[in-house]
């Protein structure tokens, strides 16, 4: 190997080692410092307005919304998120549920069409056109300027709508994003639920910084004027909406204490799907986005959050190369084998009686969610247009 070769080689291994270093844990470092500062600096000013402590909050007035759902084959969880509606200590009379039924053959449209209660409100599409799409049918159909976005499958907790819609009292506040709660089965335990752990954590302390960058599409709200009406090809809607509002003059918020229920896919490959869906239709929606008017915290936590994850394939790929490209010295050669054996042992990290297993597992997830990024990614360089959606297995 010529020396311009092993100079290249060389540098590629060290900047996608800084890349994955400053992904992954330097900018949650910096991302704490702001958090912190941003807290004191709240503090303070509290204490300076009113050094007494503060008063008792007014009663919320509620303002009445409309629940939006694209569901496609939801028969069996319908009736549950149905009954969580329900439960919620929302004032009576002050939601109404839009169901919108995508092409659905297992049901779905019947049992909609036999409901009588006059707070539900449906849809049947005969052909399945997406989610986007049947969400452009839903806003249509929503006879309130305040719209919740969530899936069959969400279980809504009884506070779950008070806690978003008490943003809206600000009206420079056109999104607010809930917090997902997952049920997780032993598969998910010990790989989504450490990874969604390690996503709250960023998505609160970006949003403390005024830097919210995305919604979790299973439980949002939404004006009725930040919603874009959505392209048929749109994949990730949740992260197109709170873009799109930004770039209205919204404000986008996170609230850790609008909880609802989810329950992740019941295994890897189904989990794999997802993953790689969301990478598609990330990819896809920023070519449209990039544009968006940002302020330097939240640019910077679009780069650092987002575009770098989605490069982290990469970087992990020119990784191994490099240094199997520099095989010939010892300590690369090394490196090489190092990754080749955290990529096996990885692999093997299903095994509970292997050492480490746990921390395996984790690894293995993390390996198998970026190998989804990368086929997600390649698939949304191809012409041909994806618009429908199956429940993860």
């Amino acid at each position: 190997m010529s020396a311009v070769w092993r100079t290249a080689a060389m540098l590629a291994f060290w900047s996608s080692l800084a890349a994955l270093f400053y992904t992954y844990l330097l900018y949650p470092l910096l991302l704490s410092l702001g958090y912190t500062a941003a807290e004191l600096r709240a503090a303070w000013r509290r204490m300076m307005r009113d050094p007494l402590g503060p008063h008792p909050a007014p009663p919320r007035n509620e303002l009445a919304l409309s629940v939006v759902v694209a569901a496609h084959n939801e028969i069996d969880r319908l009736p549950d998120l149905v009954q969580s509606l329900r439960d919620c200590d929302y004032p009576e009379g002050q939601v109404e549920l839009i169901v919108v039924s995508d092409g659905s053959d297992d049901g779905t449209a019947a049992w909609l069409q036999a409901r009588r209660e006059p707070w539900i409100r449906s849809k049947v599409l005969q052909r399945q056109q997406g989610k986007a799409n049947a969400l452009n049918h839903g806003v249509a159909l929503a006879r309130h300027d305040l719209l919740v976005f969530t899936d069959a499958s969400t279980r809504l907790l009884p506070h779950s709508l008070s806690m978003l819609a008490r943003h809206f009292q600000n009206p420079r506040v056109g999104v607010v994003c809930g917090l997902l709660r997952f049920v997780h089965n032993r598969h998910s335990e010990g790989t989504e639920g450490v990874y969604w752990g390690y996503e709250c954590l960023l998505r609160l302390m970006e949003d403390r910084l005024g830097a919210t960058l995305t919604a979790s599409g299973a439980f949002y709200a939404l004006r009725r004027q930040c919603y874009p009406g959505l392209k048929p090809t749109t994949l990730i809607e949740d992260f197109v909406v709170p873009m799109y509002a930004r770039r209205c003059g919204y404000q986008v918020r996170y609230d850790p204490e609008a909880v609802a229920l989810e329950f992740p896919a019941a295994t890897m490959s189904g989990e794999f799907a997802r993953r790689a869906r969301l990478a598609m239709g990330g990819i896809r929606a920023l070519r449209d986005l990039l544009g968006t008017p940002l302020d330097g915290v939240t640019r910077w936590a679009l780069i650092s959050h987002k575009l770098m994850r989605w490069l982290t394939p990469f970087f992990l790929l020119a990784m191994l190369l490099s240094s199997l490209a520099l095989w010939r010295q010892p300590f690369f050669r090394w490196l090489a084998l190092g990754q080749l054996g955290v990529y096996l042992w990885a692999v093997t990290g299903g095994r509970s009686w292997l050492p480490g297993a746990r921390l395996a597992r984790v690894t293995y997830y993390f390996l198998a969610m970026n190998l989804a990024l990368l086929w997600g990614m390649l698939r949304a360089m191809r012409r041909r247009e994806e618009t429908t959606w199956q429940r993860a297995a």
